[in-house]
């Protein structure tokens, strides 16, 4: 079985948890598209993309429907990970295989079947442009950081898995560097969607779907109308990124951090 060639993944409308009819007709999402995932605790974002990593067919408490170019896709294609287009990677990501980083991507890249030797240290230097704390490869998986292992797997997600759909739950928290990580899955043409509370990465993203009682409430395709809110949020962001670092060293903060 060859890898089907994603051109789209469609999504079909549920219901809310008061069982009311969600109020769109249908989400469409292509290469290159980054799409947030925006609204309070609990109003069902992470269900959201759940039921993109599942390919619901109306047998999941949201009775959403995804298809896959137009169509359902097969059993095998949704069951088995080797060819499964989509990679899911949470917050709550921890590796419980007490492997070195070497070890854990050279095992995903013989379960792939790829023949390049060079790309388990590809794949660690991707995921060091990815977060401050450098990801050594002789590291015990066990022994990562929450940011580290979660910089890891995008990476392993990007270059081993090769998954054209990234999802993303919340993983911000780990001080991952956002505007890198966006940058590097525009380029290669992924499609990815944020679940995220961050303004910079809502702001960043091409459309915002917004989240309500288990439903989505509406979407939002700003159109270059608040690329003067993105400026101040870049500016906002870069001040906290270098307070953090300086906190993170042991600093003691006494003046003003410059944008």
């Amino acid at each position: 079985m060859d890898p089907i060639p994603i051109r789209e993944i469609t999504i079909l409308p549920g219901r809310s948890r008061s069982g009311e009819p969600e109020r769109f007709t249908s989400i469409t999402i292509r290469p290159g598209d980054t799409i947030s995932i925006v609204g309070p605790t609990g109003s069902g974002k992470s269900a959201f993309i759940n039921d993109i990593e599942v390919f619901a067919r109306n047998d999941t408490a949201t009775g959403r429907t995804v298809l896959v170019n137009g169509t359902y896709p097969s059993e095998e294609f949704v069951r088995d990970p080797a060819y499964k287009p989509v990679a899911l990677i949470t917050q709550n990501t921890r590796c419980l295989a007490d492997l070195t980083v070497t070890e854990f991507l050279a095992m995903h890249v013989r379960s792939r079947k790829i023949g390049d030797d060079d790309i388990a240290l590809r794949t660690i230097d991707l995921a060091n442009e990815f977060t401050g704390e450098k990801i050594l490869p002789g590291a015990r998986m066990t022994a990562l950081s929450g940011g580290q292992t979660r910089s890891l797997l995008v990476a392993d997600a990007i270059l081993v898995a090769a998954a054209p759909v990234l999802l993303l739950d919340e993983v911000e928290n780990a001080g991952i560097f956002k505007e890198r990580v966006i940058e590097i899955l525009q380029t290669g043409g992924k499609a990815v969607i944020f679940v995220t509370h961050d303004p910079l990465i809502s702001l960043l993203s091409a459309r915002r779907i917004v989240m309500r009682d288990g439903a989505v409430d509406r979407v939002i395709e700003p159109d270059g109308r608040e690329n003067d809110a993105l400026r101040e949020a870049r500016r906002l962001d870069g001040i906290l990124r270098r307070m953090r670092e300086h906190i993170r060293a042991g600093d003691l903060i006494t003046e003003p951090v410059g944008a």
